[in-house]
């Protein structure tokens, strides 16, 4: 197996990382909008349930998170790729990630709220779909 080199510095990648935003990224704005257009109205992050939603429906008593793949490991996604150098590292961030996320979902559905996940890479390939089986969530649970 090749390793290569990281091209920065330890600090310049640490300092690029730091930079990557959790909240009001390009498939959550994207999403937002769409639903918005559907005449969905919703808030954003609410402290008050478990992992700060990126999108809340209150009238649907609906939580959506928009993850990302690779941060999220969305399960047989290419791009939820795996970097060649500190595996170690990167697995362990990864699992941590992917448990958190669990344990938000478990803890929504006890607040009595329904979680929903939007993969960054069917949004980027269906959003059509996508707003079509959020819709049918919605309006079906009513």
């Amino acid at each position: 197996m090749l390793i290569m080199a990281d091209r920065l510095s330890k600090e310049r990648r640490s300092w690029n990382m730091s930079r990557i935003g959790g909240k009001n990224t390009k498939p959550e704005l994207k999403l937002r909008s769409m639903l918005h257009r559907a005449g969905y109205r919703f808030r954003l992050h609410r402290k008050d349930l478990s992992g700060r939603p990126d999108i809340v429906l209150p009238k649907y008593k609906t939580a959506i998170f928009v993850h990302g793949c690779y941060w999220h490991r969305h399960p047989g996604c290419p791009k939820a790729t795996m970097p060649s150098s500190n595996t170690d590292f990167w697995t362990e961030k990864f699992e941590a990630t992917v448990a958190r996320d669990q344990k938000n979902i478990s803890e929504i559905k006890k607040a009595g709220w329904e979680p929903l996940t939007v993969w960054e890479c069917e949004l980027e390939k269906d959003p059509d779909g996508v707003l079509s089986e959020i819709s049918e969530k919605l309006e079906g649970g009513r």
